[in-house]
């Protein structure tokens, strides 16, 4: 069809008067972002000819993919989680803030209010018993090399299964989740078990977008993390562990050079034996810089919906 409409009196007094632009009140901001939107997908209609089916295919499809919980899955698939962090590295360098530790995707499965401890903790509820342990460790210092104590390491993982606790009513509360303040040092710690990666649920709305792309939703073994301290950038990043068939092809394109991490296994860990940590385990080290900035915005994880964030204080 050669039809086109968009540049017609009609479609631009439509457009107009979806966003409210004759009308008074409201916000302007999303006026405009709204124009914007709607002028896009008119224009999307327009450019590749979309049927009455297929469009309202795409509405039940957003019906679905909202019923069953799986929008925040599909963002980063669809890149758009890696775009923010883009947008937000070239701020950092605009303002000459860049350097520290790389920033990547936080993910949608973070839950507030792991329990505290000071330099180490056991993550894991020993109840995988078949479960490869191992040790998180590492040390977070300022852009000199210099230690800083007290720091906030906020860390949390699947499990075997590829499943994190709250979302998987099976686990106890809080497994794989802690929050560890690093010591004089600038040193943390945690006794854990190797997290399996993880795809997108099989039938779900999120794949079922991917197989129309010809992709795969499968996420390597990773760790996650926030890492804060007054006076220095809150960082939100993770770790993909090396030698996972999907450490350079994740789908939720988090993987970045930096931080892809080895997991090492070793007959006796010094660090181990300092928490009673004896005979075989795996080290997984990830050390972190963080950078200084006096403005109080930076210091802080960004506002979104995070699961239990408002029962904290």
């Amino acid at each position: 069809m050669t039809v086109k409409t968009m540049q017609s009196a009609d479609v631009k007094e439509l457009l107009e008067k979806v966003a409210g632009f004759d009308k008074d009140g409201g916000n302007e901001r999303m006026k405009k972002i709204v124009h914007r939107v709607m002028h896009d997908i008119f224009q999307i209609v327009e450019d590749f000819d979309v049927t009455p089916e297929e469009f309202w295919s795409a509405v039940y499809y957003v019906g679905e993919l909202g019923a069953n919980g799986e929008a925040a899955l599909l963002a980063p698939g669809l890149g758009m989680d890696r775009y923010l962090d883009i947008r937000q590295d070239a701020e950092d360098e605009q303002a000459g803030l860049t350097g520290g530790t790389p920033r990547t995707i936080e993910g949608p499965l973070y839950v507030a209010g792991a329990p505290m401890s000071d330099g180490f903790d056991r993550m894991d509820d020993g109840s995988d018993t078949d479960a490869e342990a191992i040790l998180i460790k590492g040390r977070i210092t300022d852009e000199n090399g210099e230690p800083l104590a007290n720091a906030v390491v906020d860390i949390w993982h699947a499990d075997t299964k590829g499943a994190y606790s709250y979302f998987d009513q099976s686990q106890s509360e809080y497994n794989l989740r802690r929050r560890i303040k690093t010591d004089a040092e600038g040193r943390y710690a945690a006794q854990s078990i190797m997290p399996s990666g993880y795809g997108c649920p099989p039938e779900g709305s999120t794949q079922q977008l991917l197989n129309h792309l010809g992709r795969h939703g499968q996420r390597p073994a990773h760790i996650h993390y926030f890492v804060s301290k007054p006076g220095y950038k809150h960082l939100t990043t993770q770790i993909n562990i090396a030698g996972d068939e999907y450490t350079y092809d994740d789908f939720a394109f988090a993987t970045r050079e930096e931080l892809v991490v080895a997991a090492n296994r070793v007959e006796q860990s010094e660090t181990g034996a300092q928490h009673g940590l004896n005979g075989p385990i795996t080290e997984v080290e990830f050390n972190v810089t963080l950078v200084a900035t006096d403005k109080p915005e930076l210091q802080e994880r960004h506002a979104r919906r995070r699961a239990l964030e408002t029962d904290v204080a």
